[in-house]
């Protein structure tokens, strides 16, 4: 029988970050290194069990892995409004507002899989002063219209900060030789922080309210097998399911200090398919993983555009909280080298290439989480300090993708808005642009331990 396997992944970062939508590509230094390509090409415990359970069967040691990552990202949003917007006569307005606090270290025990974190201030840049009187020093050209005060119909401070850390206990069994199937029953951890609440319903006069530190826990599963042909062709298929979470149950506050009513927000983990293939010799290690992330069937990504008011004097018109993301289901492609011919100093080179959730006609509903990195390139090594110790590195830069939209506006004219809520149910503004881009950047060190017999 083989031995049994143990794992232990530390990340140390304020925010998880998220590439393929709000999710993780890669787990550990080495499984990232390669693109995240893990599926039919189990190099590390990591990536055989966060990608394929049954890849473990790869393994006859005990190995414990340990990783360290400090992560910097550079997430910015920018919006515009047309001339004559705001009062007649009022000029063009456009600006774009940086994340300050982009610097990340936070640390886990086991997996941190997903996240997104933004914190945007609000615009110090206004047409008026706190009294309504024009301010002369006021510049158009660098004023961002999205992080106005809500009280000029802005968000005002915009920050995010999400995470779920999922851990499992993996089972592989060798159907014969070359064949194993594997299975991993998980349970996960997730908190979403959210200012302005937009899930929340807003008061006509107080606007939308800021929340809590919501928590969520959940289960799923997944279920994978591997072949490995004993001639260098390795092949994996692997099916992780929906991790169903319990609802974030929001405490909300509005901005000038008063109690707002409590509400909460379903937000799933996706399901995930993977396909994957590799081939190794005594020089090199090739993978190539095809994947398929699921927001489509999600709660909180499934759905889009405002909820809509069922009863009262407001039914059939949007309340204003918004009913979820809209997200794309997700394409992601992983392909990565390690090269074993200098003795003890393997080297790895990475891609990955993911396509864009976010519909562009709802990227407004996505400000809080503009993780949109659509192309990846990774460099890692490893030194084999002896039979037994190995030290691991890793360097990852994220490419993220230009997204826009227009702004929106949920009122309906039926209680004071501008827009018909029959002809144009999502309240867009014309001639508004919303955008937002975001690049990455991750250092990551760990060190690998053997036992052997």
């Amino acid at each position: 029988m083989k031995k049994l396997a143990l794992l232990c992944i530390l990340f140390f970062s304020t925010y998880l970050f998220g590439q393929a939508g709000h999710l993780m590509v890669g787990v550990g230094s080495i499984n990232s290194s390669m693109g995240g390509a893990a599926t039919g090409q189990p190099l590390d415990i990591s990536g055989a069990i966060y990608w394929n359970s049954a890849g473990i069967s790869a393994f006859d040691q005990k190995i414990l892995n340990l990783d360290f990552g400090l992560f910097y990202a550079s997430p910015e949003v920018s919006s515009s409004i047309p001339p004559n917007m705001m009062q007649a006569g009022s000029p063009e307005v456009f600006g774009t507002t940086t994340d300050p606090n982009s610097k990340f270290t936070y640390a886990f025990s086991i997996f941190g899989v997903s996240g997104f974190g933004v914190d945007f201030p609000e615009e110090t840049n206004l047409p008026v002063d706190a009294n309504g009187n024009p301010n002369p020093n006021w510049d158009s050209t660098s004023s961002n219209p999205i992080t106005y005060p809500q009280s000029m119909n802005g968000f005002g401070h915009i920050k995010s900060n999400y995470m779920l850390m999922q851990t499992g206990f993996t089972i592989a069994y060798q159907l014969t030789d070359q064949l194993s199937i594997g299975l991993t029953p998980t349970f996960n951890y997730a908190s979403l922080e959210i200012a302005p609440n937009p899930t929340a319903t807003p008061d006509m006069a107080k606007g939308y309210p800021v929340s809590n530190a919501a928590t969520a826990t959940g289960f799923g599963g997944q279920i994978g097998l591997f072949y490995d042909s004993g001639k260098g062709f390795k092949a994996g298929v692997s099916y992780k399911t929906k991790q169903n979470l319990s609802a974030f149950k929001f405490k909300n506050t509005y901005l000038d200090g008063n109690e707002a009513p409590d509400n909460e927000f379903d937000m799933d983990f996706p399901a995930i398919m993977s396909l994957g293939l590799g081939y190794s010799n005594e020089i090199l290690d090739l993978a190539l993983d095809y994947r398929l992330v699921n927001y489509e069937n999600t709660n909180g990504f499934s759905k889009k555009g405002w909820v809509i008011a069922q009863s009262g004097p407001g039914a059939g018109f949007p309340t204003g909280a918004v009913k979820g993301f809209g997200w794309k289901n997700v394409y992601i492609l992983s392909a990565g080298i390690q090269y074993k011919g200098i003795k003890k100093l393997p080297i790895r080179l990475g891609y990955t290439y993911n396509s864009n959730p976010i519909d562009k006609e709802l990227a407004f509903f996505s400000v809080s989480a503009p993780a949109v990195i659509t192309g990846a390139v990774q460099f890692g090594f490893s030194y084999e300090i002896n039979n037994k110790f190995k030290i691991n590195a890793m360097y990852h830069h994220g490419m993220g993708e230009k997204t826009e939209g227009t702004l929106m506006n949920p009122t309906p004219t039926a209680y004071g808005g501008p827009w018909d809520a029959q002809s144009n149910p999502l309240g867009k503004i014309s001639d508004t642009k919303i955008s937002y881009n975001m690049t990455t950047d991750l250092i990551m060190f760990g060190l690998s331990y053997t036992f052997l017999n």
